[in-house]
């Protein structure tokens, strides 16, 4: 088990390395933040849902690329990457970018709390991923465009 939570650390962490040779473009960084977000959240879905067997290194992992991931998302979101590379931001983030970065907050306080808290079991991934999702969704109603 020790060595499958290493392989995902190193497959999130590989993630960052992604995110960093796109700097030039903020919005291919800011969609590798969330590829990196979402696979952790996938990862504890999977626990939750008993698709996978509680592994407390995955659960650590997942919850601490959460809680990094969304301290550094807000930077990349200057003005003028409000369109181009297929993005999904909303306008509405920079007329109210201190709302948007006050969600991506306590998605990183709720997150960094869990992990001092780490959940022991299945039902406390499922506990921590319900908080978890309420924090996503209310940025992305707010702050995410809809695909048709």
């Amino acid at each position: 088990m020790k060595i499958r939570a290493l392989m995902l650390a190193a497959a999130l962490a590989g993630l960052g390395v992604t995110a960093v040779t796109a700097a030039d473009e903020p919005q291919a960084v800011r969609q590798q933040l969330m590829k990196k977000v979402g696979q952790a959240a996938g990862a504890l879905n999977g626990i939750a849902k008993g698709e996978k067997p509680y592994d407390a290194e995955i659960v650590k992992a997942s919850l601490t690329t959460i809680s990094e991931t969304v301290k550094v998302f807000p930077n990349h979101f200057p003005a003028g990457s409000e369109t181009g590379l297929e993005t999904e931001a909303s306008p509405k983030i920079w007329e109210n970018m201190d709302d948007f970065k006050a969600k991506a907050a306590k998605l990183g306080t709720d997150a960094s709390t869990l992990l001092a808290q780490l959940p022991s079991d299945q039902a406390g991934v499922g506990a921590a991923l319900g908080i978890l999702g309420k924090d996503c969704s209310s940025c992305h109603e707010s702050y995410r465009l809809k695909k048709d």
